[in-house]
């Protein structure tokens, strides 16, 4: 990627995630109060639809394709990899548990989405790392879109983190930090990954299924089934269609 424009795009793509969670966090400088508990549950929702569609579309079909065209069966990289992800996770989450590092509801919010922050970087680096390789499945297209749908989902979580802990009384600037510090991991995730993967392409299958089972962690454990605590309710579900809508129409009109 010899091109400055290129060079510059991809430094935009590994920034622009942190740039989301950052503008998320922002909203507590806006906010009076604790976000309405509808609203709450209608972001958790939301991000949760968009990483559901950033996994399928820009992280497990890209493996599979990457796989087949080496001429390894499709299956192979897309299951083991997200395999994979999804028990690293569950076992770092067991961990955490045992070594009862989760004091209080704020601070296990703010410890998960930094944690799923981290895969969502390594996801960006490793699309970056498969353009810079020449494959063409990856286009820089390809991975603005993924990079672009991560931060727009990371907007809800910024915002997630820094308004309860203002309404604990927390200070703004303090709870703003806390929001866009949760986001700092995604650049460190991008840039760490993008070197390593670079000098093993062949592993650009297993890491993208990787990625897209860490994400299936979250979704599943943190994002779910905090959209139905207190009692039903629709913001969740509606919340999440609009997400995963959304991401559908950036992969379509970026990628």
């Amino acid at each position: 990627m010899s091109d400055l424009n290129d060079v510059w795009s991809a430094a935009l793509c590994i920034l622009l995630p942190f740039f989301g969670t950052a503008l998320g966090a922002a909203t507590v400088f806006f906010l009076r109060r604790e976000a309405h508990e509808r609203l709450r549950k209608g972001l958790l929702g939301f991000s949760a639809g968009v990483m559901l569609a950033a996994m399928v579309w820009s992280l497990l079909l890209p493996a599979m394709e990457l796989a087949a065209k080496a001429g390894t069966p499709p299956c192979l990289p897309a299951v083991a990899g997200f395999l994979l992800g999804t028990v690293c996770l569950l076992a770092l989450d067991i961990w955490l548990e045992k070594a009862e590092m989760r004091p209080e509801k704020g601070a296990m919010l703010t410890l998960a989405v930094t944690l799923h922050n981290l895969p969502e970087g390594m996801a960006v680096g490793v699309a970056l790392a498969g353009m810079m390789s020449g494959q063409e499945l990856v286009t820089l297209a390809g991975a603005a879109t993924l990079s672009l749908g991560i931060a727009i989902q990371n907007v809800p979580e910024g915002a997630i983190i820094s308004a309860p802990l203002m309404a604990a009384g927390k200070s703004r600037r303090r709870a703003f930090a806390s929001g866009a510090l949760s986001g700092a991991v995604e650049p460190l995730g991008a840039l760490l990954t993008l070197l390593l993967t670079r000098q093993v392409t062949a592993l650009l299958p297993y890491v993208l299924a990787f990625a897209a089972g860490c994400m299936l962690y979250v979704v599943t454990v943190e994002l779910i089934p905090e959209t139905q605590c207190g009692g039903r309710s629709a913001a969740g579900p509606w919340g999440a269609a609009l997400g995963f809508a959304v991401m559908m129409v950036l992969d379509v009109v970026l990628g």
